[in-house]
């Protein structure tokens, strides 16, 4: 056997791994096809390698584990960093690459580039319902490019869009034993709130009513209908004041009806929010005793002393993010636990909150999410 025999089977050899290696890599991306929360099927390359992610990043994280994290080449920033600059600075400090990751824009700046988002390459991108029917000439783009899109939709606020959203995300990341175990958690939470409020039928509605408390007491904000905390409220069997007074989904009511419908219960919807110095101050780090103390103006407005809420003591500050996220189950429980309190009253909803950080997700539960003004 000589020597030059060995090295001409040696390359040999190696150029035959090389072509194993390359057929094997080829067999392993394969189309796989998912329904999205609107319903629509959506075939890309699996498994995905590249992603764009635009909005429900902390659901994101839930379903597909700290790790995906980092197949994902871009996000839309202003909607975590600018919304909630507090919990994107949470997540920042244990996400290696969401410090410096690419910014996409987003639709409701009117910004949304579908040419920074080709040229990231992505195998599908990840889109909230509202986001996806705004997109107009982007879609179009995004689509001659052949980039599919898989829409998710936690705002609608029904128990068949959330499934349909978190299953979505475990079969787009490869995470469907994950995404099962978080869409049977929210079924079952769901469903005890749902069986509770049955245990209670009887008796008038309760009036409710939510406000957006952006920019403070002086300043009228949004409250909902059939979205968001409207669609809640349905759920939950209340009377929501501003069902059928609102020209789209969400919107301001006059202080002159609140007054005469004259709620029950009252929830101003807070945040941590930057540059809103008025607002109502909620979530990671947010002492309950800033909660309250941000909340109290809005009792001092003009004839709200002769509220039914406010008499009562039936004022709460509730953490904006929660009308459109997978553990917003918490945040009916604790409504729930307002209208229903018998019903309800060894429901801890807080304690829900916290469970669900300790078990899903990276960050450690902190402040103050859910709060009345009188403790």
């Amino acid at each position: 056997m000589t020597l030059q025999w060995i090295k001409s089977a040696a390359r040999g050899l190696a150029a035959g791994t090389i072509v194993l290696g390359l057929a094997a890599g080829s067999a392993l991306a394969e189309p796989k096809t998912v329904s999205d929360a609107l319903g629509r099927k959506v075939t890309f390359e699996a498994p995905v390698k590249r992603v764009v992610v635009t909005f429900n990043y902390e659901e994101f994280t839930a379903v597909a584990g700290k790790d995906s994290w980092s197949k994902v080449v871009g996000i839309s920033r202003a909607l975590w960093e600018g919304w909630r600059p507090a919990i994107f600075a949470k997540y920042k400090a244990v996400i290696p690459n969401l410090a410096d990751m690419p910014d996409v824009g987003n639709t409701e700046d009117g910004n949304f580039s579908a040419e920074k988002v080709i040229a990231l390459k992505p195998d599908v991108i990840l889109m909230a319902a509202w986001s996806f029917q705004n997109l107009k000439t982007a879609g179009d783009q995004l689509a001659a490019a052949g980039i599919p899109i898989v829409v998710i939709d936690y705002n609608a606020q029904t128990l068949e869009r959330h499934l349909a959203s978190t299953r979505a995300f475990g079969a787009v990341m490869g995470t469907e034993a994950r995404a099962e175990e978080l869409a049977a958690l929210y079924e079952r939470e769901y469903n005890d709130i749902q069986k509770r409020i049955a245990a209670a039928a009887g008796g008038a509605k309760k009036k409710v009513y939510v406000e957006l408390g952006r920019d403070g007491a002086d300043k009228i904000g949004n409250s909902y209908q059939k979205n968001m905390w409207g669609s809640i409220l349905d759920n939950l069997g209340a009377d929501n004041i501003a069902n059928g007074k609102l020209a789209g989904p969400w919107g301001p009511l006059s202080p002159e009806y609140v007054i005469a419908a004259n709620p029950d219960v009252v929830f101003i919807a807070g945040s941590s929010w930057v540059n809103r110095p008025n607002a109502v101050k909620l979530g990671f780090d947010t002492a309950e005793e800033a909660s309250r103390g941000s909340l109290a103006p809005y009792v001092g407005r003009t004839g709200w002393a002769d509220l039914k809420a406010v008499k009562s003591g039936a004022v709460h500050a509730i953490e904006h993010g929660l009308a459109r996220t997978l553990f917003d189950f918490a945040a009916q429980q604790y409504i729930a636990k307002q209208l229903y309190p018998d019903q309800f009253k060894d429901v801890d909803p807080v304690k829900s909150l916290r469970l669900y950080h300790e078990r899903f997700l990276p960050v450690a539960f902190s402040g103050t999410w859910m709060v009345p003004l009188k403790p």
